[in-house]
C-alpha cells in the first residue's frame, strides 16, 4: 500500500455534485484537478476545481483569497495538501459547506477555460526510449540510440509564447524545407506535420539559483501533470535541427490540456521504477530509494485522428494510439528535476517541463505519426477509408489520459484538442 494515501483517496467517496459520482467522469471527488477559466464575456481569470462536469470558482468559494494559480502553485506542498483536504470534505456528501458553494458552482461548458497557469519557461525532455531508438533507426540504422541518453534527461529550451489552451486551433507552419533532390532549401508550409504524445509536468515551488535540488526533495517541487501535444513539423525539423536542435519546427504551437491534475491525485497510481536489465544505473545524483520503489506512474493515454470529413458526418474520430507513460519513460518526474537544477538552474513557479514522446515498444503504441508511418513509408488507413501518413488541414487531434487500478477510483485528465488551418502564406502576413 502507498504510505501516501490518505482519506481523499478513498474510493468510495461520493460528493453532492452529481455529475463527479458518474463511473465514466475524469472528474471524480477523489481527482479536483485545478485550471484556470473565465466566465462568457468576462475578461479575468479565476481558479477553478474540477468537480464532474461543473468547475468550483475557488475565490467565489471562500478557498482563497487571491486569483493567482502561480502564487497558489508556489504554495508549500503541505498548505497545498491542506487545500485539496478541504476541498475533498466540502463536495463530500452531506457537507454543511453545500448552500454556501453551490453558487460558486458553474458548468464546464458554460466557461471559457485558458492556459492552467502562467507559464514563464518551458522544458521539452525525451523520457520515451521507445521512441528515441525509433526515431534514432530511422536516421541512424547502426547507431539509433546515442550514447548519452542512458546517462542524461536530454532537454531543450522550448517556446512558452506559443502555448495554447485544448480547443485553439493554429496555422500549419512555413519554414525552409530542403528535399534530398533539391541544390537549396525553400520557403514552404510543412507537409510533414506531426503530433507528438506528451505530458506536461509544472512546477509548484521554486528552488534557489546556485541551489539544486536533491532526488530526496524533487517532486515537492511538483505541483502536478497535464496532457500535452507538441506539435511537430518534421520536414523543417530535419533541415534545421543540426547542430543546435530543434527550433521553428516546434516552435509554432504547442497544446495542453486546461486542468492539472495534482501530484497528491496521482498518489494511488504509484509504480516500481527500474531500468530496462542490462542497462546502466542512474548517477547518484539520480538515484534514490523513493523513486526506486515508486517513481513510475501509471497514466494510460490515448491519442484520437479525426479528419475534418469525419467532423462534417458526425465521426468522432479514430483511436490510432495506445500508451503508458509507465512503460514509456526511461526517467521518472523527480530525476527531470534532479538533473534540470543540478547546475544551479533555477526553476520557477509554472514552467513547463515536456515529457517528450511517450511511445510504447510496439507499433500500435506509438506517439507520432513518424513512428506509425515509418517516416510517411506506410500510411495508416482510418475507419472511414481516408488515409494519413502526416497531418492535413482540417484534421483535429485529441488526447486523452487516464489512471485506473483495482482498489481506486479512477480519474482522469480531461481532453487536450487541437485542429490543424491552412498555413499563412507569406503575402498574409
Amino acid at each position: 500500500m502507498n504510505v501516501n494515501l490518505d482519506p481523499t483517496h478513498e474510493p468510495s467517496l461520493r460528493s453532492w455534485v452529481a455529475s463527479a459520482n458518474d463511473a465514466s467522469t475524469d472528474f471524480p471527488i477523489q481527482n479536483l484537478p485545478f485550471g484556470r477559466f473565465r466566465l462568457r464575456g468576462d475578461t479575468d481569470a479565476r481558479i477553478g476545481v474540477a468537480i464532474g462536469d461543473q468547475v468550483l470558482d475557488l475565490h467565489a468559494a471562500g478557498l482563497v483569497d487571491h486569483a493567482d494559480m502561480n502564487r497558489h502553485m508556489q504554495a508549500a506542498p503541505e498548505a497545498r495538501r491542506a487545500l485539496r483536504h478541504a476541498l475533498s470534505e466540502g463536495l463530500r456528501e452531506g457537507a454543511s459547506q453545500r448552500m454556501t458553494w453551490e453558487p460558486a458552482l458553474f458548468p464546464q461548458a458554460a466557461v471559457d477555460m485558458v492556459l492552467p497557469c502562467e507559464v514563464g519557461d518551458y522544458t521539452d525532455f525525451y523520457v520515451g526510449i521507445h521512441h528515441a531508438t525509433e526515431i534514432g533507426r530511422q536516421f541512424r540504422p547502426d547507431n539509433p540510440l546515442l550514447p548519452n541518453y542512458q546517462w542524461v534527461p536530454i532537454g531543450y529550451h522550448g517556446r512558452a509564447s506559443t502555448l495554447q489552451v485544448s480547443g485553439t486551433a493554429f496555422h500549419r507552419p512555413m519554414g525552409q524545407v530542403k528535399t534530398p533532390e533539391a541544390e537549396q532549401p525553400a520557403l514552404a508550409p510543412s507537409s510533414r506535420l506531426d503530433i507528438e504524445l506528451e505530458l506536461g509536468i509544472f512546477i509548484g515551488s521554486p528552488n534557489a539559483q546556485g541551489k539544486p535540488v536533491r532526488m530526496a526533495q524533487a517532486e515537492q517541487h511538483v505541483f502536478g501533470i497535464a496532457l500535452f501535444n507538441d506539435w511537430s513539423a518534421r520536414d523543417i525539423q530535419a533541415w534545421e535541427y543540426q547542430p543546435l536542435g530543434p527550433f521553428l519546427s516546434k516552435s509554432f504551437a504547442s497544446t495542453l490540456s486546461p486542468w492539472i491534475v495534482t501530484m497528491e491525485a496521482l498518489e494511488p497510481f504509484r509504480l516500481p521504477f527500474a531500468r530496462p536489465t542490462g542497462h546502466p544505473q542512474p548517477l547518484p545524483y539520480l538515484d534514490s530509494e523513493a523513486n526506486r520503489a515508486q517513481g513510475a506512474i501509471d497514466i494510460q493515454m490515448e491519442v484520437v485522428l479525426q479528419t475534418a470529413r469525419m467532423a462534417h458526418e458526425g465521426h468522432p474520430g479514430d483511436v490510432i494510439s495506445r500508451s503508458n507513460f509507465s512503460k514509456a519513460a526511461y526517467w521518472t518526474v523527480a530525476q527531470l528535476v534532479a538533473h534540470h537544477t543540478v547546475n544551479g538552474c533555477a526553476l520557477r513557479s509554472g514552467d513547463l517541463f515536456g515529457s517528450g514522446t511517450l511511445s510504447g515498444p510496439s507499433r500500435e503504441q506509438s506517439g507520432s505519426l513518424l513512428e506509425l508511418t515509418t517516416g510517411g513509408k506506410h500510411p495508416i488507413t482510418l475507419s472511414n477509408g481516408e488515409q494519413r501518413t502526416y497531418l492535413q488541414d482540417g484534421d483535429t487531434i485529441v488526447l486523452r489520459g487516464t489512471c485506473e487500478r483495482e482498489g481506486a477510483r479512477r480519474i482522469g485528465f480531461g481532453e487536450c484538442r487541437g485542429t490543424v488551418l491552412p498555413a499563412y502564406e507569406p503575402e498574409q502576413v
